[in-house]
């Protein structure tokens, strides 16, 4: 038991007061009858009250040393010493930063897939550098441009539809992807059936979605990732979409859209209650524009205003620029990341969040030739990008590194 030794020691000297105590007292009774009765001479009486005050003196003072004694740790053993567990210390830990790899539009078109099969794998649609990112990021997102499905029924009178074979799933992890949206054009090409066995397939190879689901709750829920101490909540949603009939409802499979912000908005506070980052990724602007619309800008910075910490674009197939609003950095439009032979230029974006749980954005220059996407390697075609990437974007400068930096 704490403290034992001690404790034995007080019990000790409280006895011994005690004798003190009584001895003090028939000395003082004992003065009392010796004077009354005139049989003690006053040397005798001068000696004992000496005696008596000296004791009373040194009770005293055992006393004292005895209760402070249980304020002194120094009176403790060893064994009884509080531990090193029993000290509370001032939290003082510092959070790693979390890693993101980010690109644009991904679809499993004839062309990546022949090459794929060509012998070389994955190495033959993405550069080895590029694959050493994204594998080795904390987190890597892309947008997800076709449904895995052998079923469905085609959309009629669409200039373009999509999809993949499930049994191509396992392309996405091996590019290194977590989590994908499906908020966009192609998402129902082949219906609800489709969509259904797309979010079936990526369940399968544990590859999380947002975006669109089986009914709007599913499709309008963040995916929170929760990694290096923080909670990240990520959104999904597409102003884009062919006919009205592609809505998720509450009762039937569909997108999560957002014409009309206000639901998006909602979503993006209540994410930001109990997450300590939210990300909203949208399918937006018309193809082949650098420049993003006028609304774009505008709803961007309302999902910033609502609690958004990075906003990211797809469905232009080429780049549109950067922005900041309120320190918070806006990627208007990620281009082709691995898709055909449409557009050459586009990037991978390399966010670092560091311990204040600040966005930082490194842009990684890529170009598409023949269904290979790889890292733009000269420096002079290296610098060439930069120069054009800061003349789509507003107001920003972008470092010999990549590092996009707000002026």
């Amino acid at each position: 038991m704490k403290k034992r030794r001690l404790y034995k020691l007080l019990l000790f000297d409280v006895i011994a007061l005690a004798i003190i105590f009584v001895a003090v007292v028939c000395i003082r009774l004992d003065i009392s009858f010796e004077v009354q009765n005139h049989k003690a001479d006053q040397s005798e009486l001068l000696f004992t009250q000496t005696l008596m005050k000296s004791t009373e003196t040194l009770a005293k003072e055992r006393l004292s040393l005895s209760v402070a004694g249980f304020n002194n740790k120094d009176w403790l053993v060893d064994d009884e010493r509080p531990s090193q567990e029993d000290v509370v210390e001032e939290n003082t830990t510092v959070l790693d930063e979390v890693h993101m790899a980010i690109a644009g539009d991904v679809l499993f078109s004839t062309s990546p897939l022949n090459k794929y099969d060509s012998g070389n794998g994955i190495t033959s649609i993405l550069s080895a550098d590029l694959l050493d990112t994204m594998n080795s990021s904390d987190i890597t997102m892309v947008n997800l441009e076709f449904p895995f499905s052998t079923r469905g029924v085609q959309m009629e009178n669409k200039q373009y539809t999509f999809k993949a074979d499930p049994s191509r799933g396992p392309i996405l992890k091996e590019m290194g992807v977590d989590i994908v949206s499906l908020a966009n054009n192609h998402t129902l090409d082949f219906g609800t059936e489709a969509l259904l066995d797309t979010i079936t397939t990526l369940r399968e190879y544990n590859i999380r979605s947002v975006g669109a689901g089986e009914d709007l709750e599913a499709a309008k829920n963040p995916s929170v990732i929760t990694i290096k101490g923080r909670n990240i909540a990520i959104l999904g949603a597409s102003r884009v979409i062919p006919v009205t009939d592609w809505n998720a409802t509450k009762y039937s499979p569909g997108v999560f859209t957002t014409y009309d912000p206000t639901l998006l908005i909602e979503e993006i506070k209540l994410a930001k209650q109990s997450n300590d980052l939210v990300i909203v990724y949208v399918h937006w602007g018309i193809e082949k524009e650098e420049y993003p619309k006028e609304y774009q800008r505008t709803m961007a910075k309302q999902y910033i205003d609502a609690g958004a910490d990075l906003v990211l674009g797809s469905h232009p197939h080429v780049l549109q620029g950067i922005e900041f609003y309120n320190g918070k950095p806006i990627v208007y439009s990620l281009g082709n990341f691995v898709f055909g032979h449409t557009i050459e230029r586009t990037v991978l974006l390399d966010v670092t969040i560091d311990e204040q749980n600040l966005c930082n954005i490194r842009l990684i220059p890529c170009e598409t030739k023949d269904a290979y996407t790889h890292t733009i390697t000269s420096d002079d075609k290296v610098h060439e990008f930069y120069s054009y990437y800061e003349g789509i974007s507003y107001g920003i400068k972008i470092d010999k590194y990549g590092n996009v930096i707000k002026e």
